[in-house]
């Protein structure tokens, strides 16, 4: 599937129709070779079929509400659509009431005339990087398919869906970086707007401090395009900035630790290729990243927030759970009040920390995730391998949501390699700027 607004283009040139793109999308996702099965749990053939030739003929009269408008594209089993029960990627929730209207989120979606091709599939309830689910099965990287190697999660299905052309957009949420983290292991881009910027009316919460909705998509102009849509803004990207004199904070504390050699390599080649562009690249120190172990030893505030979510459902139900979201939910009994206060009062002191440390830069650049995506099969057996894997998967985008920011991974390796993300942090609000300066810097990584 191309960018949307290459798509965009072709249907205003008449090159092609919304039917001939749904069409297509739905002959990928029922390929019994490709990973439809795995990426959707429920497709909406029927409706989007009728909803494609609706808006072309609507497009004959001149009726184009946004550049999105025509395109198919997909959404995570977060969200509600009237009619769907919203299982959250869950066997618990199955026999849960249909939703009776459309999350706003969606409903943006559609007023822009977006097609809905369907649900995608996602880590239950949202809990988890890795992208692993033992209910729906696990769609599988586009890279190096032959090994079988994860997504990324949780937004695992809205990933897959945008790289195997099965959706032009995936929309997903980030509480801890579920839609940065797909993005960076599929080669793909994806925007962790500030939280609460973007409402969450119908959508399953994890957690109501850190979780935000964003997209996956071919680009920084795809996903600035459909943010402005979920803002309720005016459906156009900003203009990218000048790359020259650009100032580029490159975080050296806590981020930079441990990093697999291939993302070393593909994000220090990036960062010589925008200085030699014109950027103003230097080294940041920022060492308060440095107690974020110690302030999140109990789990944080999404352990917390969860539990008080599920402790109910678990008591009933907590045998038909994902084992290993039940047992990092159950960390929450754990946290008590004063804990939960105290981890507030940090993340209060450390989001005013990164304002002054983050003054002087445009943005801050640091790796999306520490490590190219390991292979499913040891996931699945080995619960301690897990356990470390979803920590290091977590580490460097869930800094973002502690702090409140928004931040944009962009691919940042050689094509035929091991996807790698390069991640462009923001402060809180400052959304519209940080994509601006995400477009500056994917043009100069693609020349």
């Amino acid at each position: 599937m191309k960018t949307i607004m290459t798509l965009a283009g072709e249907l205003d040139a008449r090159n092609t129709s919304s039917q001939a793109l749904v069409e297509d999308a739905l002959t990928r996702i029922a390929d019994p070779a490709g990973e439809g099965a795995r990426v959707f749990l429920r497709t909406r053939r029927e409706s989007a079929l009728a909803e494609a030739r609706a808006s072309d003929a609507l497009r004959a009269h001149g009726i184009v509400p946004s550049p999105l408008a025509g395109i198919p594209v997909s959404v995570k089993d977060l969200f509600d659509l009237a009619g769907d029960i919203t299982r959250a990627g869950s066997r618990v929730l199955a026999d849960a009431a249909p939703a009776k209207a459309d999350a706003l989120v969606v409903r943006r979606l559609r007023a822009a005339g977006a097609i809905i091709i369907g649900r995608t599939n996602m880590v239950e309830f949202a809990f988890s990087g890795l992208g692993l689910n033992p209910h729906y099965g696990t769609p599988k990287n586009p890279w190096d398919r032959a090994t079988g190697r994860i997504p990324g999660g949780s937004s695992s299905g809205a990933a897959v869906s945008v790289s195997d052309g099965m959706a032009a957009m995936g929309l997903g949420t980030d509480t801890g970086g579920s839609v940065r983290i797909p993005a960076a292991l599929c080669g793909l881009t994806g925007f962790k707007p500030s939280a609460r910027r973007i409402p969450t009316d119908g959508t399953y919460p994890l957690s109501s401090s850190l979780d935000s909705i964003g997209p996956i998509a071919h680009s920084v102009a795809c996903c600035a395009l459909v943010d402005s849509i979920l803002a309720g803004a005016p459906p156009q990207p900003p203009q990218a900035l000048p790359l020259k004199g650009l100032r580029l904070g490159v975080v050296q504390d806590y981020v930079l630790e441990g990093l697999d050699s291939a993302v070393a390599a593909a994000f220090d080649q990036a960062l010589g290729r925008l200085s030699r562009a014109g950027a103003r690249v230097s080294a940041l120190r920022f060492e308060a990243l440095r107690r974020l172990p110690q302030i999140n030893q109990k789990g944080g505030l999404v352990v917390a927030e969860a539990y008080a979510l599920h402790r109910e459902l678990i008591a009933r139900r907590g045998a038909d759970y994902d084992p290993r979201v039940v047992s990092r939910t159950l960390r929450g009994a754990d946290v008590s009040a004063a804990d939960y206060i105290d981890v507030l009062a940090q993340r209060a002191a450390m989001i005013a920390e990164s304002a002054r440390v983050a003054a002087p830069c445009d943005a801050l650049l640091m790796p999306t995730v520490m490590t190219v995506a390991p292979a499913i099969a040891p996931l699945e057996t080995d619960e301690q391998l897990y356990g470390r894997s979803n920590a290091a998967m977590l580490r460097n985008t869930s800094v973002v949501n502690f702090l409140d920011g928004c931040a944009l991974s962009i691919p940042c390796h050689e094509p035929g390699t091991a996807p790698v993300g390069l991640m462009i942090v923001g402060q809180s609000g400052e959304d519209r700027r940080l994509l601006a300066v995400g477009l500056a810097l994917e043009e100069a990584l693609r020349r």
